[in-house]
């Protein structure tokens, strides 16, 4: 067999480890279709289907997995030694994000710091997955939830979470006005993670009989307060732009502080990228500003 590209194995395994041809095609800076051509070239070569196509990505099949054990460390290996001699443009700031978190928090106030600073280029990747620093070399920091103890990385705290009963305009006046019931007797939107339990827990509250219904995820948990189907015990940062449209009202003043927080995180040595630097000082401003009209905003 003549040598495979060298290219083609570093596409194979991109887009077996991000398990999303769109993702893994923007980290090497190619086109989706150029990517596909690619991995298909690598199967007709090899004369074994690597990839499966699901709904949500790709997947591997047996021989794909061998292949990435096999392959993956020596790449891995590879850009390791180059890392030394690679270039490095401190106007080029990669970073990452959950999609509700950049949605809801870091885009509308995005616009601040690039006006601030002109000469910084800001690439945002919007993903649940965590970031492996030591692979997705490209990315210089992230913003992730958590309890801020990753191994091998820098955290710095950012803003605690809170936990608050909302609800839509249309279901408050359906309901009487904030003040009209208790709590308990709302249509309440319950959620598999046991927060409504540790709220009434926290602050005396008889629980409902049952609950309006039930979500698994925080978009369809907000969505369904949006639209009146009941009460959410909603994420204050993920619901911030409806919060201050008066899409979503705040049903009472007190607060439930959740388990995890949001950080900034980034490798040891991004300390003195001066993209970073300019991003870091501005983000601590915005937390700063967010906590303080988070503290003013809820209703006695």
């Amino acid at each position: 067999m003549s040598r495979l590209p060298l290219h083609a194995l570093q596409g194979f395994v991109a887009a077996a480890r991000m398990g999303n041809l769109s993702r893994a095609a923007e980290s090497l800076n190619l086109t989706v279709s150029a990517l596909s051509h690619q991995m298909r070239g690598l199967e007709a070569r090899l004369g074994q289907q690597l990839l499966v196509r699901k709904s949500r990505g790709v997947g591997l099949t047996p021989d794909g997995q061998r292949l990435l054990e096999r392959i993956g460390p020596h790449l891995d290996a590879i850009g390791q030694a180059l890392q030394p001699f690679a270039a490095r443009h401190d106007n080029r700031l990669a970073v990452s994000a959950t999609p509700s978190m950049a949605s809801a928090w870091l885009v509308p106030r995005l616009g601040g710091f690039l006006a601030a600073h002109p000469q910084v280029e800001i690439s945002l990747q919007s993903t649940e997955s965590v970031v492996d620093f030591s692979r997705e070399t490209q990315i210089v920091a992230a913003l992730r939830i958590g309890l801020g103890q990753w191994p091998g990385v820098v955290s710095e705290h950012l803003f605690d979470e809170w936990l608050v009963p909302m609800a839509s305009p249309a279901l408050v006046e359906r309901m009487g006005g904030l003040q009209a019931r208790p709590l308990g007797e709302w249509p309440l939107l319950g959620d598999p993670d046991g927060q409504w339990e540790r709220w009434f827990e926290t602050f005396g509250v008889q629980p409902p009989a049952r609950y309006a219904a039930v979500f698994d995820d925080s978009e369809s948990h907000h969505r369904a307060a949006l639209d009146g189907v009941g009460v959410a015990l909603g994420r204050v940062t993920r619901a911030r732009l409806l919060l201050d449209s008066g899409q979503l009202v705040m049903l009472t003043g007190q607060r439930l502080k959740a388990r995890y927080s949001h950080w900034l995180v980034y490798p040891p040595e991004a300390a003195t990228h001066r993209g970073l630097q300019a991003f870091r000082t501005w983000l601590h401003e915005e937390a700063a500003e967010h906590v303080g009209h988070t503290e003013r905003e809820a209703p006695a």
